[in-house]
């Protein structure tokens, strides 16, 4: 096990905590190993009948991936590590898949910040997925801010989002919180973070099998509370805005909506990177025609593609090591961007037979 993952069986429930809340639990490839070696150990395991991954700090369930790491060893060749960050990704999308089709129920306690690679190991699949948020929640998919692309299945959980939630989501990089995410089809029960502890104290007394049926009637009364969606609010010029043909479309129609919620939006998109905006787009449309495996298995070859490009790299330099917050994208412009650069992306890099998540069905 990781230093940062911590596991137990109590109940016939296993129990993962991730407690690394300096870095918000940011993921190491060695925590990406422990979640999937205890996943794959309880997964056949006949004394576990569910899951439950928390955080040791209410800060933060998981704000993504280490992005430092990806920076080290993105600039570093083989012999500095690059090798790791090829595992890295490799094991992280395996595990997003794994966790997406796991036969037991799969029990997210998402309070704090959830974002990024956070997302990608609290979005189980239909059939095991129960995720309860707080009023302390803050959900995102933020990629786009650091140059790189919604991924850990954001191409396959976003693009099936209402209406064009998901390309707002995706393309903008803003935060939501708990009536936003229940919304958005991202969480599915509320409880106010007063209740988390006597939450915990039921998990913790209950037998796995009856987990879900307890935690939804323990949930039952809160979620009036939860209070109004923004982004239900706001739905029809979300799905007008964002619904149009490409992101110069996009920006156009948001920047001709003088409305606070649209010029937050364009904003945002103003400072992301021009041509992960371009590519995200994309990667959302393709997405909602593949399924788990296939989306996972393009972001794959998108990752390599981003890395050997360099924007992704100038996002991480801005954002954490300079902390200039002044990123020099490439192209500075949406103007800039042509079809051929994003065409690029989807550009295989290995054959069908050699592709490292070739065996996910």
């Amino acid at each position: 096990m990781s230093e940062f993952v911590h596991t137990s069986v109590g109940k016939r429930t296993g129990f993962i905590t991730l407690d690394r809340p300096k870095a918000l639990n940011s993921l190491s490839l060695a925590m990406v190993r422990a979640l999937a070696a205890a996943l794959q150990a309880w997964r056949d395991d006949a004394g576990v009948d569910a899951v439950v991954i928390r955080s040791s700090s209410e800060k933060a369930l998981c704000a993504g991936g280490d992005i430092r790491f990806f920076y080290d060893v993105g600039r570093a060749g083989v012999q500095g590590g690059s090798a790791q960050l090829e595992d890295f990704f490799t094991e992280e999308y395996a595990l997003n898949h794994l966790i997406h089709f796991y036969p037991k129920p799969y029990i997210a306690l998402m309070d704090g910040v959830v974002m990024g690679g956070g997302m990608g190991v609290a979005q189980g699949g239909p059939d095991c997925r129960l995720r309860i948020v707080t009023e302390r929640s803050k959900l995102a998919m933020p990629e786009v801010n650091i140059g790189l692309f919604p991924d850990v299945g954001g191409s396959y959980f976003l693009s099936r989002a209402p209406g064009q939630l998901g390309n707002y989501l995706g393309l903008s990089g803003l935060t939501i919180g708990a009536a936003d995410a229940l919304y958005s089809g991202l969480a599915d029960y509320f409880v106010p973070g007063a209740e988390m502890a006597a939450l915990a104290a039921l998990i913790e007394a209950t037998p796995g099998a009856g987990l879900r049926q307890a935690i939804a009637a323990f949930a039952a009364p809160f979620q009036a509370a939860v209070g109004a969606s923004a982004l239900q609010a706001e739905r029809a010029g979300i799905d007008r805005h964002f619904g149009a043909g490409s992101v110069a479309a996009i920006m156009a129609s948001l920047a001709g909506d003088e409305g606070a919620f649209a010029q937050k939006a364009l904003k945002a998109m103003a400072t992301r990177s021009p041509l992960m905006m371009a590519v995200t787009h994309e990667l959302l449309r393709r997405g909602a025609a593949l399924d788990v495996a296939g989306c996972l298995r393009m972001e794959r070859t998108l990752v390599r593609h981003n890395f050997e490009d360099g924007e992704v790299l100038e996002g991480v330099r801005a954002l954490v090591i300079d902390k200039d917050n002044a990123p020099q994208w490439k192209p500075a412009t949406l103007a800039g961007v042509t079809s051929a650069m994003v065409e690029r992306f989807f550009t295989p890099v290995w054959p069908d037979h050699a592709h490292p998540l070739r065996h996910l069905a």
